[in-house]
């Protein structure tokens, strides 16, 4: 592996520098002016890469597949509220992206309950208050407050506390392999999307919204329990308080921070919006929830192969490819998309590059900061991440309604198009800045 070039501070010592796992790429965040970053080296080195490891693998990718699905697959309910005269597609954008919001907003606060009680009781109280907010949407959803409280906050939370789990517990057990197994598990998330998508459309068609509410209820509670058992952890994780303070004299996570701040933006846009802009330029509703569905599907191929691929190129580069193709496609496909074969290519094309941004973000943050920091340091980053989640969606919303509304064709949601890409290029620069820091060889894995 090669050394980083990048001079270390002047003011730390080569005494005070820690020695690092042969397996992971040196980092000089680690001994960067005064940081108490350690990387678990040792414990590192005894990870099994399988044994019941496999079990937690199976466990996270069915909890993800109801956490991350849910989050994707809210365009159908969206569209199909709207229709109904709840309230503005604005307005329901905020329900959406709010649920999104707090998944990141309180991260620091699931990390600490995880790290208290363990991977198992956070998975379960993640499933079981997912389970109470579809019971209680299906009175409520008439009702816009009481729909965000219902929808927006309770799934929220739950959502939050499930993804915080299924994000970490892998790194404790696959280290050669973590790349390959954060792929498995989010792309569970990715399927799920696909298919909820898809499934909450019919039945919406056939029992409307309250029995998509009820059945979603139901099967997240009956498939979720059982999984959320399986999931626990190795060894015990770090002892530490809500925040790390420490993380923020790094420059490497100040930058992994702001890239999250900006990728959030862009990535939850196209599956929102894809059902409204379907029907504008004249598809139906199913074929509005297919495209959404395909983009899910899309997403979960890229977090398999992004996965595979962090543990052969680098997970750095590949979070960087991820996100210049993203803003790639939203620039140079998604506003040519007037016919059903080009927003196929861009469904397929976007899909992919937003899955390979959330499977190696676990697996960057696990190689710089060491598998027994990734609660802590993952729950800070995807704090960040609330700013994008709360408002990237409804900014899009604001500057489609600016430019004519949902109903005037494919004109109107370019300037939002134009809007995501380049947050997404933004935040690719910034990725770019990490990677070249760790290491300068434009070849070389990182």
């Amino acid at each position: 592996m090669a050394h980083d070039p990048t001079p270390k501070d002047s003011n730390v010592s080569t005494s005070q520098a820690e020695p690092v796992s042969p397996l992971s790429v040196h980092d000089n965040s680690i001994s960067e002016k005064g940081s108490e970053i350690l990387l678990a080296k040792d414990d590192d080195l005894s990870i099994p890469d399988g044994g019941y490891g496999w079990v937690v693998l199976a466990g996270c990718t069915v909890v993800a597949w109801w956490s991350i699905g849910t989050a994707q697959s809210f365009g159908v309910l969206q569209a199909a509220l709207l229709e109904a005269e709840v309230s503005s597609s604005t307005n329901l954008l905020f329900v959406g992206s709010m649920s999104a919001g707090i998944v990141s907003a309180f991260a620091i606060l699931y990390a600490r309950f995880m790290r208290s009680m363990g991977t198992r009781r956070t998975a379960m109280l993640g499933i079981l208050l997912m389970s109470l907010s579809g019971a209680i949407s299906s009175v409520v959803y008439k009702n816009i407050g009481a729909l965000f409280a219902a929808y927006g906050v309770l799934m929220g939370l739950g959502m939050g506390f499930t993804f915080t789990t299924v994000a970490v517990a892998p790194t404790q057990y696959f280290l050669r392999r973590r790349g390959l197994a954060n792929g498995i598990v989010l792309a569970g998330g990715g399927a799920g999307g696909a298919i909820v998508n898809i499934a909450l459309n019919a039945i919406i068609e056939r029992l409307g919204i309250a029995w998509a509410f009820r059945i979603h209820c139901l099967l997240v509670a009956g498939t979720g329990f059982p999984a959320a058992y399986a999931i626990k952890e190795r060894v015990p994780y770090k002892k530490s308080g809500l925040v790390d303070w420490t993380l923020f004299r790094s420059p490497t996570f100040l930058l992994l921070f702001a890239a999250g701040v900006l990728s959030t933006f862009p990535v939850l846009v196209p599956p929102y919006c894809m059902p409204l802009f379907a029907s504008s330029i004249g598809l139906d509703s199913s074929t509005g929830a297919g495209l959404a569905a395909a983009f899910n599907a899309a997403s979960a191929v890229g977090r398999i192969g992004a996965g595979f691929l962090s543990d052969r190129l680098g997970a750095l580069n590949i979070l960087f490819s991820s996100m210049a193709l993203l803003g790639t496609s939203m620039f140079v496909i998604w506003p040519f998309a007037s016919s059903l074969g080009v927003t196929v290519v861009f469904v397929i094309v976007g899909g992919m590059a937003v899955g390979g941004f959330f499977a190696t973000i676990p697996t960057v943050v696990g190689h710089i900061f060491g598998s027994a920091n990734t609660s802590i340091t993952f729950g800070m980053l995807l704090t960040g991440w609330t700013f994008g989640y709360v408002m990237g969606s409804p900014v899009a919303g604001f500057i489609l309604e600016a430019n004519g509304g949902s109903g005037h064709g494919l004109g109107p949601y370019r300037p939002a198009m134009f809007y995501g890409g380049s947050l997404a290029f933004g935040s690719a620069v910034l990725i770019a800045i990490v990677r070249f820091r760790r290491e300068r060889d434009l070849l070389a894995k990182s």
